[in-house]
């Protein structure tokens, strides 16, 4: 069973912190190697952690941040297959580090990695341009199915994490739209403050500072409850007063994309367990704090046997929806 190695030695290492950590640390400087540009939402990831272990000296060596963004991302884990066994490289991705395998010939298989653990959830929001006609849920959704599949969707490239949220809003809701593709969310959140498409559904830190600018409108978020930041971002709306998608009509309790971290493949216990506790000691900081709350982001800590769970379940759900959907791969 491909999944196997996921749920072995490593994971099972991860819940014994404590005891084999101890057992080894880093000896040369460590490198983050991470699957997006930088200044997107995973290079933050990757250096507000960095930043955090460096200031709290929770590694004995430096640590470096590299950007290998090529293949949607696929090329930072591409590499880190060809690292196998090496115990100084981590990888900073997404849940897409396990989807992309299921959908495409990407050059790796999630054997080649060793999960560490997921350190957030990122909320995803419904979005259309403050100066168009779409207020609200309803309206939008009514000019969805009046334009029978005309209506433009924006996302960030095809078959990745706002591809499929976008099916899924089709499914539940029975309407049709044109996704249309970009390179990333920022260039989304572009288009869609210029009117160039009609809706997005990114993520809170990508369309804020086009929200704080009255070019974009929240309408609800894929959440099963509101998000708590009472702060304002407009003169009259701060997050909290975004209603969930539930409550207006889409019937889907939830959508988040994790941001997960992985080590090489084939190492030992003793080393995924050294940094597993290493990102439990990240998530402790007030920094961390302030950077899930700036970014919106959720809190989500798994590792171990729980990491490996997740996976599985998440994989399982997908895999139903990409052969609905013809995206799964065929041997």
């Amino acid at each position: 069973m491909q999944f196997k190695t996921l749920a072995l030695l490593p994971l099972l290492a991860a819940s014994a912190l404590p005891v084999l950590a101890a057992d080894w640390k880093p000896v040369r400087p460590v490198e983050f190697v991470v699957t997006a540009g930088p200044g997107g939402g995973t290079d933050q990831f990757a250096r507000v952690v960095q930043t955090i272990v460096q200031k709290y000296k929770l590694m004995p060596v430096p640590v470096v941040v590299t950007n290998k963004s090529g293949g949607a991302g696929t090329e930072g884990l591409i590499a880190a297959k060809s690292s196998k066994g090496d115990p100084h490289k981590l990888v900073f991705s997404t849940n897409l580090a396990y989807l992309m395998p299921m959908i495409t010939r990407v050059g790796y298989t999630i054997d080649d990695v060793t999960p560490v653990a997921i350190m957030a959830a990122d909320e995803f929001i419904l979005w259309s341009n403050a100066d168009g006609p779409y207020k609200t849920v309803k309206d939008l959704l009514a000019a969805a199915k009046a334009k029978n599949g005309a209506f433009k969707m924006g996302g960030a490239q095809s078959k990745d994490t706002d591809h499929i949220l976008t099916r899924q809003i089709e499914k539940a809701t029975g309407i049709s739209v044109t996704y249309i593709p970009f390179k990333s969310g920022g260039e989304v959140a572009v288009q869609l403050a210029g009117g160039h498409v009609e809706a997005n559904t990114n993520n809170p830190s990508e369309n804020v500072s086009h929200w704080r600018a009255g070019k974009v409108r929240p309408l609800c978020v894929f959440s099963k409850q509101r998000l708590p930041l009472k702060d304002k971002v407009t003169a009259d709306m701060g997050w909290s007063d975004i209603p969930t998608c539930k409550e207006q009509g889409i019937p889907i309790e939830e959508f988040r994309m994790p941001r997960t971290v992985w080590a090489m493949g084939d190492i030992t216990p003793e080393q995924a367990a050294y940094y597993g506790k290493v990102m439990a000691q990240v998530r402790e900081k007030p920094e961390w704090r302030d950077w899930l709350q700036k970014g919106l982001q959720s809190d989500m800590f798994l590792t171990g046997t729980e990491l490996a769970r997740y996976i599985a379940n998440d994989k399982a759900n997908h895999k139903v929806q990409f052969s609905q959907d013809g995206w799964l791969l065929k041997d």
